[in-house]
């Protein structure tokens, strides 16, 4: 049998106290082995409640000799740093989402990884429940004829004006942090070919970050994709695919709980099937997956993974950019004047 993966944790952020630490602690694959932060009593108050080693301080969870992996749940500004710092010690990274606010540096952590023959893996979870991999097989199986459209959302209400999500200097933002949510699921059905044809962002009143958006998105194939997402509306986590024959529609598609019992509403004509399938949960079926690609040696969904970071500094660009100038409009010709004549006849 194979020993459980050594995980050490960097930081005491709240999806790691609440779903991540709980999940390691309950996996059979996973040990958890020690906790860091920066202030030394929530280390130890977060290592008390999961009966792991407290550590004051990231760099001092590196030194240890007895940790194999790392969960690094710290804000996207931060990600490169500790990411980087982590491989360079020869330890696999579980890094919460995004694995970094660009694209270049993404992919100079996954060549990285991948020379040292080691295991980067971004903490996207929904990928990993059931329900979305039976969606693809209606698809394949024609339950919606040619599929022509994908539409999703993911908007969550607003935050604590503490929270780090509206500090730009930590990769705050709604893009960065819900917009990859229906931009991943657009990927996961349509491909690493789709490409977006524009992209808008929206700052709230008294903002320093995008809290809103919405982009379209395109198959060289022609079926469109159009995503929108925000962190200061009502709570929305769906998406939809539109075929020549039906459509298929996914409620709490994003962070549903363990218990929830998936539903896929199956729309042809006039009728609507409702396809229940068995509770799951995705974040243990994540934190598997996580030990399941350290144990075989493969990053699962390394692509995924480039393409979305890909797809995100694109959206961000356009959505950047000034409004083209108004065409200006054809000057019009001055009002006629008429010469007299010899004699006072025009």
């Amino acid at each position: 049998m194979t020993a459980p993966l050594r995980v050490g944790v960097m930081g005491c952020a709240n999806i790691a106290v609440r779903r991540m630490l709980p999940a390691f602690v309950s996996s059979p694959d996973i040990e958890l082995a020690a906790v860091a932060s920066r202030d030394p009593d929530k280390a130890r108050q977060t290592a008390e409640r999961f009966d792991c080693r407290a550590v004051h301080g990231y760099e001092e969870l590196l030194e240890l000799d007895d940790i194999q992996a790392l969960y690094v749940p710290l804000p996207a500004a931060l990600h490169a740093r500790w990411v980087e710092a982590a491989l360079r010690t020869g330890r696999h990274v579980l890094a919460e989402k995004p694995v970094t606010t660009h694209y270049a540096r993404t992919s100079e952590l996954f060549e990285l990884a991948s020379s040292r023959d080691l295991v980067l893996m971004e903490n996207v979870m929904f990928v990993h429940h059931r329900r979305h991999e039976a969606v693809r097989r209606l698809i394949a199986d024609g339950a919606l004829g040619e599929l022509r459209s994908f539409h999703a959302a993911f908007t969550i209400p607003p935050l604590a004006d503490s929270d780090i999500r509206y500090r730009p200097e930590l990769g705050g933002g709604a893009l960065l942090d819900v917009g990859i949510y229906p931009l991943r699921a657009a990927l996961h059905f349509l491909g690493p070919e789709l490409d977006v044809v524009g992209a808008h962002l929206a700052q709230g009143a008294g903002r320093q970050v995008d809290t809103s958006g919405a982009a379209l998105l395109s198959t060289p194939g022609g079926v469109t994709a159009q995503v929108t997402f925000g962190m200061e509306h009502a709570y929305r986590s769906s998406y939809e695919l539109r075929g020549s024959e039906g459509s298929l529609t996914v409620d709490r598609a994003f962070t549903p709980p363990a218990g929830h019992v998936p539903v896929i509403g199956l729309h042809r004509g006039a009728t609507t099937e409702e396809i229940r399938l068995e509770p799951h949960d995705q974040v243990a079926a994540t934190v598997a997956a996580f030990a399941a690609a350290v144990r075989t040696g493969t990053s699962p969904d390394a692509g995924g993974t480039l393409r979305q970071a890909e797809l995100l500094d694109t959206m961000s660009r356009l959505a950047s950019r000034p409004p083209a100038p108004a065409p200006r409009a054809a000057a019009s010709p001055g009002p006629r004047i008429l010469t007299p004549r010899r004699g006072g006849q025009p």
